[in-house]
């Protein structure tokens, strides 16, 4: 780290503590050139992947978008704001792992269907008829009918 002051490259950490409930560190640093004392603050930079459409453009991820559409599905359904958020921290902590600076949006879809399996079989249904475009009644009861049979892992 650069002194803010004179400009030397060698500084010394002289404190360190968690600050932000532990996402990020405050560092209290001592140029060795000039003597003159700074804070600093390191966090993690987290980037989510962008996404590519099925039609090919590449956008980046909207964590309100995401919620959104996860909202709707749940819409009037007995699930918590807490437990929504902690699928969307699960869903984010995926996309995050694959390591990749892309995904296709289809990865983020199946995810979601994941999550909101978990959280709710009707949030479920609702969100699948839209995202795999049912389109009459046969595909409904063939979804709620392969849910029956496969019971959401816990």
């Amino acid at each position: 780290m650069h002194c803010p002051f004179c400009g030397a490259h060698d500084t010394k950490v002289i404190d360190s503590r968690l600050v932000a409930e532990g996402q990020q560190v405050r560092r209290r640093r001592e140029c060795l050139a000039c003597q003159e004392r700074f804070t600093t603050f390191e966090t993690a930079e987290l980037v989510m992947p962008r996404l590519i459409k099925s039609d090919g453009v590449r956008q980046p991820f909207d964590e309100d978008k995401l919620r959104a559409g996860m909202q709707r599905a749940l819409e009037k359904r007995p699930v918590s704001v807490e437990r929504l958020e902690e699928a969307i921290a699960h869903i984010k902590h995926k996309l995050r792992a694959t390591g990749e600076r892309e995904v296709r949006s289809r990865v983020v879809g199946e995810l979601v269907m994941d999550e909101l399996r978990r959280l709710d079989e009707v949030a479920y249904i609702r969100f699948a008829s839209v995202y795999r475009h049912f389109q009459d009644l046969d595909q409904f009861r063939e979804e709620i009918e392969r849910l029956s049979r496969d019971p959401a892992k816990g």
